[in-house]
């Protein structure tokens, strides 16, 4: 049976995954069963995707990610080099807790820096930015750029990737795109 998908040799995927078209797995990567991961990922070399966990279309995953059951990553989002997630507030070796995970979404687009940590229960917005060594316990508005231990709001980030500087009227232009922004009220949204 031909597979869409390319899957490195050493790689490992558990029964009852769902896998898209044109994703490729990497090196000693483990995908763990009832995942589903979308069309045209990259899972790099040791990632792990614990049961149950959705991956949407065009996602970056670099090496050494774990991402762990209750997260959830749309379409578009990059996660970084050795970006961890947690899906319990206090997990203990002797104290089974898997009825209380808490779930993570991550939206469309975002980026997450290596070495983050993502600490679960929370939402990071669209386009929005994870600096590296990030420390995420709250959740962070669409286009926030965090950064920090805790993640503290440092600014606002483009679609492609850019810091936005906003006039006095709230405008700001993302100097690759020339797409146009607004804040206002604490929220920025695309013109």
């Amino acid at each position: 049976m031909k597979t869409s998908f390319f899957a490195h040799e050493t790689s490992v995927i558990d029964p009852d995954c769902q896998i898209g078209e044109g994703t490729k797995i990497w090196h000693f990567s483990h995908i763990m069963s009832n995942c589903s991961i979308g069309q045209d990922c990259s899972i790099g070399q040791n990632v792990v995707i614990s049961p149950e966990v959705k991956i949407g279309n065009r996602v970056k995953i670099q090496n050494n990610v774990s991402v762990y059951t209750g997260v959830i990553c749309e379409d578009d989002v990059f996660l970084g080099p050795s970006a961890v997630f947690t899906n319990v507030f206090n997990p203990r070796s002797a104290i089974v807790r898997k009825a209380e995970y808490k779930p993570t979404l991550v939206q469309k687009g975002a980026t997450i820096g290596a070495n983050a940590t993502i600490v679960c229960g929370i939402t990071i917005g669209r386009y929005a930015f994870v600096g590296a060594g990030a420390v995420v316990t709250k959740n962070i508005p669409d286009y926030a750029l965090v950064m920090g231990n805790p993640a503290r709001q440092t600014g606002w980030m483009s679609e492609y990737g850019h810091k936005l500087k906003f006039n006095p009227e709230g405008l700001a232009i993302c100097p690759e795109s020339q797409d146009k922004y607004r804040l206002e009220n604490g929220k920025v949204s695309k013109e």
